[in-house]
């Protein structure tokens, strides 16, 4: 057993030895045929064996499944034009000295093209071989050459975006480490096949004009030769050599052209599924309508008087046939899918299957019966094209473009109800009344108005249903009047600006860095996910959307993680220091231009408890009465600064700004709460309304 294991093993080290020798050997033999002298019979050997390999690789072509599976194609191109140079080499050579003893003098591949293929009439053969260069030339090399170059242009763009889509797949989670290297080595791999490709059609380009040139000059050197040192007649040293230089041109520009098709067939294959001939014989010759109409045009052609009728009535009733047959194939097949599906059909109103689980919709949005006009354009309804607006407001504003919205109808509700849902939680609802106008009361308006008394959704002010009769009355009251459409646009806007964190989910998170990438590619390359993962990524950025930070400068933020990344990996203090490199735009956010702020403090004793509580490691935490008083105060200096016109804004210091922000935001959704890090030196704060404890 031993034996034979180490037996094997050494046949197939010489397996691997003799493999990685034949592209040497074979060079060393090509250069060898281009110097040496190559006896008639060996020459015929290397002609047949051109021949040879010129079939192998179009059926390689021909077979393959996508280009990288003939991913040595170029270097093939590049050895087997080199070989038919230098057969054309060692061919001339023999011509030019031993042409004048006969058609045989070159070998019998050569005397045989002369002979047979074209009858040894040397003017024949010319046109023939004119025929075929140009074919090859003019016809199949320029078509390959061409797409050679487009294909490498295009791939060598897309570059780029596969191995972000790699590294996407990786970070979601859809691929291993090692599938993620495999995908990168193949985009590489293609992009380096297709710039080869490029570089070696030209190959085939060259090796076209170059058979021409060692015609002609095969041509005028044996005509020179023959009648100059032979003493030939012009009629026998065209006879002699002029054939020979023919058939030899032939025997060499045969296997050309069918190198040029392998070229083109490669370079132009698409799909990866089947191989070429599968994929034309399903794509050409599969729809009976398609062979239907051209059996019918090939039998009128054929009834057309001087036609030859037999020829085209034979091949419009073949076609005819096939098209029937077809038709025939397909309604059998459509009748066993029904059956087939008859008896699924039936057992899946007793059994469950995965069918039956839809996924849950990232953010929806569902309408009573009555609302169902608001999204029908044929009834004018334009409510999909307000949440559209919607969504762009809320990606120019926020930074990020959020999901789309999937608007369906709900029997269970209300007729007049909508409901807005997150992740298949709901998170709003309300109601609106199509053809009807909601006046909201800003505040200070004491009109009576007719309608029916309600609150908006959005913000919740005090409004009415009106119709349209007393719009124009109520805007002059000073009442903000709007539509339906407007009402629920508006409430889906503000639930969007609340719940921006939960909306930015990995696949957002994903394409942001996709659009960055556009912009920024270099920033991109070298911070995520090289520094930054991308969980991390997302995760900072929803620490920023939780305190209605925008992310708009998205440069800032990643440029601020790329410098603090070295130091910490933790997306909240990550998230600090980003708040500290967003600070004049948070700022501007709040209070717009100006330059003063008006803020609210914490009274010094109760700042120094929450510190001692929230920012010393092992202190006990806040005590509940003191947080419950503190949340109920907030509340009240918040709605206090905003009825006297400033922004409800809370300075803290940098050590508790998190834990405060947190425990006040449910009470006071309006409040911001800012750090002394985060006021820009720009600007100057006024200190206006005090935070008290529970002992003022």
């Amino acid at each position: 057993m031993r034996v034979a294991a180490l037996l094997s093993s050494w046949s197939g080290e010489r397996a691997r030895l003799a493999q990685g020798l034949m592209a040497p050997l074979l060079v060393v033999a090509i250069l060898a045929l281009m110097v040496l002298p190559i006896p008639p019979w060996l020459l015929d050997t290397f002609f047949t064996f051109n021949i040879a390999v010129a079939l192998m690789v179009m059926m390689v072509a021909a077979y393959m499944l996508r280009p990288l599976d003939f991913a040595a194609f170029p270097t093939v191109l590049l050895l087997t034009t080199l070989m038919r140079l230098s057969l054309n080499v060692a061919s001339t050579r023999v011509v030019l000295l031993e042409g004048h003893t006969g058609p045989g003098a070159a070998g019998a591949v050569i005397e045989a093209f002369g002979h047979f293929l074209i009858g040894g009439n040397f003017a024949v053969g010319l046109i023939v071989f004119a025929i075929l260069v140009v074919i090859n030339f003019v016809v199949i090399t320029k078509g390959a050459e061409r797409i050679a170059e487009v294909s490498a242009r295009f791939t060598l763009d897309a570059m780029p975006g596969k191995q972000m889509a790699v590294d996407a797949d990786l970070n979601a989670g859809l691929i291993d480490e090692t599938e993620a290297k495999r995908r990168r080595a193949e985009v590489q791999e293609e992009a380096n096949f297709f710039g080869s490709m490029d570089g070696a059609s030209k190959f085939v380009r060259g090796d076209a004009i170059a058979g021409i040139m060692i015609l002609l000059i095969n041509i005028i050197g044996g005509f020179a030769i023959g009648m100059a040192q032979h003493g030939l007649s012009a009629g026998q040293a065209a006879d002699s050599y002029i054939l020979l230089a023919v058939g030899d041109a032939l025997v060499a520009q045969i296997p050309g052209l069918l190198i040029s098709v392998a070229a083109a067939m490669v370079i132009s294959r698409v799909g990866k599924d089947t191989d070429m001939g599968r994929q034309i014989a399903q794509q050409l010759f599969m729809s009976p309508k398609v062979l239907g109409i051209t059996a019918a045009v090939l039998a009128l052609l054929g009834l057309i008087p001087g036609m030859p009728h037999l020829v085209f009535l034979l091949m419009g009733s073949l076609l005819g046939w096939l098209s029937w047959l077809l038709a025939r194939q397909q309604r059998e097949r459509l009748a066993s899918q029904a059956l087939a599906a008859a008896p699924v059909a039936a057992a899946s109103d007793g059994e469950a299957s995965w069918d039956d689980l839809q996924p849950v919709d990232l953010l929806g949005l569902e309408l009573g019966y009555r609302l169902i006009s608001l999204v029908d354009k044929s009834r004018q309804g334009d409510l999909l094209t307000r949440i559209k607006g919607v969504r762009r407001k809320f990606a120019q504003e926020v930074g990020f473009l959020p999901p789309a919205v999937h608007v369906r109808d709900n029997l269970e509700l209300k007729p007049s109800a909508y409901r807005i849902t997150l992740r298949g939680v709901m998170v709003g609802e309300g109601e609106a009344f199509p053809g009807m106008f909601l006046a909201i009361n800003p505040g200070g308006i004491s009109t009576p108005l007719i309608g029916t008394a309600t609150t908006d959704p959005a913000f919740g002010l005090p409004a009415h249903w009106i119709d349209e009769r007393q719009k124009e009355a109520a805007q002059m009251a000073g009442f903000t009047v709007v539509d339906s459409e407007t009402v629920m646009a508006t409430h889906l806007s503000h639930l969007m600006q609340v719940h921006a964190a939960k909306l930015l989910s990995r696949t957002e998170t994903q394409q942001l860095v996709e659009h960055v990438a556009k912009l920024a590619p270099k920033l991109i390359e070298e911070v995520i996910p090289k520094m930054v993962s991308i969980t991390t990524f997302q995760k900072v950025l929803q620490l920023l959307l939780e305190d209605s930070v925008h992310i708009r400068d998205i440069r800032t933020i990643i440029e601020t993680l790329a410098e603090s990344y070295a130091s910490t990996q933790e997306p909240v203090e990550l998230a600090r220091r980003v708040r500290i490199a967003l600070s004049p735009s948070i700022v501007q956010q709040i209070y717009g231009p100006t330059r003063e702020l008006h803020v609210i403090a914490i009274e010094p004793g109760l700042e120094r408890l929450l510190v001692q509580a929230l920012a010393t490691p092992g202190a006990p935490s806040l005590d509940p009465g003191v947080a419950e008083v503190l949340m109920q105060k907030a509340a009240d200096i918040a709605n206090q600064q905003e009825e006297q016109g400033f922004p409800a804004c809370l300075l803290v210091p940098d050590s508790i700004r998190n834990a405060i922000a947190r425990l006040l935001r449910r009470v006071a959704p309006r409040l911001q709460v800012l750090a002394h890090s985060e006021i820009p030196e720009t600007h100057t704060i006024r200190i206006g309304p005090i935070l008290k404890g529970a002992s003022a």
